[in-house]
């Protein structure tokens, strides 16, 4: 059997990736891995044999913030340390960023920290499917985000996430408008959320507002337009009152991750106005 090779990723990977997801139960599709290959500074690595993926790391490139993902081997080929040459290689390609960070499970976060990853805060994976009955009424009137928003979404994002991810802001808007919903606070800008469809379920985030009131009318709005599907919400864990009104509208915990960065990093941003995140992925 031909040795498999570590490779630069391409389109004619993602196939094999997309493969790799499915067996695991990851929800990704297409256009989530295409944004790895389209986005300038991003990409990623493969482990293959012709014809056949068994592994894959990626990065995303935000500026100063370079973020690990997609780290995935096929379960019938772990054991063999691709994991380990997969992080290796994926690190070397972000090794100027400033800040380099990734979202780990509980199984990946032994090899995390072997490459020097430190926890940062906690994040909890809660799912529903969607009933209207359970969400509450909308007092401040979140409204469809339009691409005239954008450009203010984004210098508030810079500040939050602490780095510029302008460019993915703007592809979940045209990917999913109907998650894309802005509010209004007493300096202008309240909050915003965004989400995107999956193999498995939708997933909402990033989700951010000035305060809990304000998170709770934007999930709120775009939950109303998802009557019935199923969605996860990767939120702090830290945020008691957040957390209970996910619970009060069906929500249920699946899993929690560990947000790392390198040690010796500064995280950025303000983690406080994050009540949702991206998704592991994307940051």
């Amino acid at each position: 059997m031909t040795e498999p090779i570590l490779t630069a990723m391409t389109a004619r990977h993602i196939a094999g990736g997309l493969r790799l997801c499915r067996v695991c139960g990851w929800n990704q599709l297409e256009e989530d891995w295409r944004l790895f290959l389209d986005t300038p500074g991003s990409g990623g690595v493969v482990i293959a044999r012709p014809g056949s993926v068994l592994g894959t790391a990626t990065w995303m490139r935000y500026g100063s913030v370079a973020w690990i993902a997609m780290m995935l081997v096929d379960p019938a080929a772990r054991g063999a340390g691709r994991g380990a040459k997969l992080l290796a290689e994926a690190l070397s390609n972000v090794a100027h960023a400033p800040c380099v960070g990734l979202d780990a499970t509980p199984a990946g976060e032994p090899l995390y920290r072997r490459f020097g990853f430190e926890s940062h805060s906690s994040l909890v994976r809660v799912k529903a499917t969607i009933e209207s009955g359970l969400l509450p009424e909308r007092r401040r009137a979140p409204r469809r985000m339009t691409e005239s928003d954008l450009p203010a979404v984004c210098r508030w994002d810079r500040d939050v996430f602490g780095a510029d991810r302008s460019a993915l802001l703007g592809t979940l808007l045209a990917r999913a408008p109907e998650c894309a919903w802005v509010v209004s606070g007493a300096a202008g800008l309240g909050g915003y959320t965004f989400g995107r469809p999956g193999h498995l379920y939708w997933q909402l985030g990033p989700v951010v507002a000035v305060d809990v009131e304000a998170a709770r009318e934007l999930a709120a709005a775009c939950l109303s337009c998802l009557p019935g599907r199923k969605v996860a919400i990767d939120a702090g864990a830290a945020g008691g009152e957040w957390l209970g009104f996910l619970r009060s509208a069906g929500f249920v915990e699946e899993r929690r991750f560990a947000r790392m960065y390198l040690r010796g990093y500064v995280p950025p941003g303000v983690p406080a106005a994050q009540f949702a995140i991206a998704g592991p992925e994307f940051g």
